[in-house]
């Protein structure tokens, strides 16, 4: 845990924590937030063949969309948490890898 909290810049065990519980929450609440926008669109698993390139693209595809509700949902409740300043450095520096820091400039 060291390490970890070294390579963050966190100074506690709670603020480690708390980190923590905000990425579980994101990923669930993601997930189930991006749901009425998926059946909007007619993304459900019965619309591709039953074959295995059907299965994955099904699955590229909602990774793809649900990825921007993640997003904006984790700087949301890193706000909440109080840890605003991390996760904004944090989904910042996530974005520039994904090739995507031109939205920052």
């Amino acid at each position: 845990m060291q390490k970890l909290k070294e390579r963050w810049g966190v100074t506690s065990n709670f603020q480690l924590i708390i980190i923590f519980i905000v990425f579980s929450i994101t990923g669930s609440s993601s997930v189930y937030v991006a749901k009425p926008f998926l059946n909007l669109i007619g993304l459900e698993q019965a619309n591709f063949p039953e074959t295995w390139w059907g299965t994955t693209i099904y699955w590229i595809l909602r990774i793809l969309l649900i990825f921007p509700f993640y997003q904006i949902l984790l700087v949301i409740y890193g706000w909440l948490f109080g840890q605003f300043k991390f996760f904004w450095a944090f989904e910042k520096k996530m974005l520039k890898r994904l090739g995507l820091g031109f939205l920052f400039n």
